[in-house]
């Protein structure tokens, strides 16, 4: 019963967020260049540390503990505005390797969907998302969990660490200073 419930809940996520990028406009995502905090889930919790690569790209470490075992999982996310910067929704693939009390060494590869927000006037994101994994070398050949998480922004910033390397020109950076001058590209939930 418990899969079916974490199911339904990852189908509803995924099924709210697609609607959102039928009717969302095209704008930038993410208000920060790096957060960390803490992950919340029914069965395991830990740390999270998002690390902006590209301009919508995050790459997002977690370390993980339950009852019974530890894992730590390495996924890259793309994201994308709803309503503007301040609100998310995004998707993305890794894996996880993790050790079990009972049955020894684990891994597996990962799926994510899920949204997030930027606070306003704070420098704190909240998120919440499905990530449905396939497990190698396990009791269980899936899992759907789902999690919440609160990260505190360490860096705010609007570009990435990669955009003298590729391509990012003083062209496209003065385009991008009189666009927001314009007020163009602000959402909703931006402030």
């Amino acid at each position: 019963m418990m899969f079916f419930n974490s199911l339904r809940a990852g189908w509803l996520l995924a099924a709210l967020l697609g609607a959102g990028a039928v009717l969302a406009p095209a704008v930038h995502a993410q208000k920060y260049h790096t957060a960390a905090g803490l992950r919340l889930g029914k069965n395991n919790y830990g740390l999270t540390v998002q690390q902006k690569i590209f301009e919508k790209t995050t790459l997002e470490g977690l370390g993980l503990v339950g009852s019974r075992e530890v894992s730590a999982t390495a996924l890259a996310e793309r994201h994308f505005g709803i309503l503007g910067p301040s609100l998310n929704y995004y998707f993305g693939a890794g894996g996880h390797l993790g050790r079990n009390k009972d049955t020894g060494g684990f891994g597996g590869f990962d799926a994510l969907v899920g949204v997030e927000y930027k606070v306003a006037f704070v420098p704190i994101v909240l998120s919440l998302d499905f990530k449905p994994t396939v497990e190698i070398n396990s009791d269980d050949w899936a899992r759907f969990p789902t999690a919440f998480s609160i990260r505190y922004v360490i860096i705010k910033d609007k570009s990435s660490i990669f955009d003298g390397v590729f391509g990012g020109d003083k062209k496209k950076k003065s385009k991008s200073k009189s666009k927001a001058k314009s007020g163009s590209g602000r959402g909703l939930f931006d402030f």
